[in-house]
């Protein structure tokens, strides 16, 4: 038995297991209650081919979304733990602003069951923060991710891979054109790091997936400087058209993340 392993009473005695959305007694640490659970929107099958856009049933497999066929992406492939809703919301914002580092750690594990294909041959990539901004937060919420997720599918974890170079505002309200204008020359490879970019096959890893411009960015300077294949991985993607077809199927509930509540909770 491991060293962490033989401390989980003591753990568990002085840090009662909680469910960190609702706060009630659960049997074990590291996951979330049966109804936090249900409120869950994780996306599933029927899916884009391409991006894992989730599609409504009768979609025969190997169908391309209409973003997909209209704007071939730069990526290859889209791993989602989850869609954004006010469930994962709340998740993303303990992490993010919340200084609830913690969080990072079953965030991860939720998004490793997209992962199953990454091994030791994979790079885990954080986006990255610009300097100021990683001040201030004391931290980068991605970089966060990126190394719990390396713990558990084995990827090399190569944390400042990518710089950016200059402070962006936020993209939200601006058009695609705009967006990629406020983005040119922000992110880059450092230079130390650009003989390992050659032929690799990369994790782009972030925790929320919106537009997709700066994903965008950082994918495009990795392909120029050699990257054969790079996936996006995040905890939540923005896809609210899709939350309905996502909850007609209900979550696909990780049994190892499946936990019950304590007795006279």
């Amino acid at each position: 038995m491991s060293l962490a392993r033989a401390l989980d009473p003591l753990i568990d005695l002085v840090f009662p297991p909680r469910c960190p959305l609702c706060g009630v007694g659960l049997s074990t640490q590291g996951g979330l209650c049966h109804v936090c659970w249900s409120e869950m929107a994780i996306p599933g099958e029927p899916s884009c081919r391409t991006c894992s856009r989730p599609f409504g049933d009768g979609v025969p497999e190997g169908a391309l979304c209409a973003p997909c066929l209209g704007d071939t992406p730069r990526h290859d492939g889209i791993a989602a733990a989850t869609l954004y809703n006010d469930v994962s919301r709340k998740l993303v914002l303990a992490l993010k602003h919340g200084n609830q580092i913690s969080h990072a750690r079953f965030m991860a594990r939720l998004l490793a069951t997209k992962l199953s294909f990454v091994d030791e041959a994979w790079l885990i990539v954080p986006v990255p923060l610009h300097r100021w901004r990683l001040w201030r937060r004391g931290y980068n919420q991605a970089a966060e991710l990126a190394r719990e997720l390396a713990k558990i599918n084995r990827g090399r974890l190569v944390v400042d891979l990518l710089e950016r170079r200059k402070a962006t505002p936020s993209l939200g309200g601006l058009g695609k054109a705009e967006r990629r204008r406020v983005l040119s020359g922000a992110i880059a490879v450092r230079p130390a790091k650009r003989a390992i970019v050659k032929g690799a096959s990369i994790v782009l890893v972030d925790d929320v997936l919106t537009s997709g411009a700066t994903s965008d960015a950082c994918i495009s300077i990795l392909k120029r400087s050699g990257a054969q294949r790079v996936v996006i991985g995040c905890f939540a993607r923005v896809l609210d058209e899709a939350l309905d077809v996502v909850r007609q199927n209900g979550p696909e509930i990780p049994k190892d993340l499946q936990h019950t509540k304590t007795p006279g909770t």
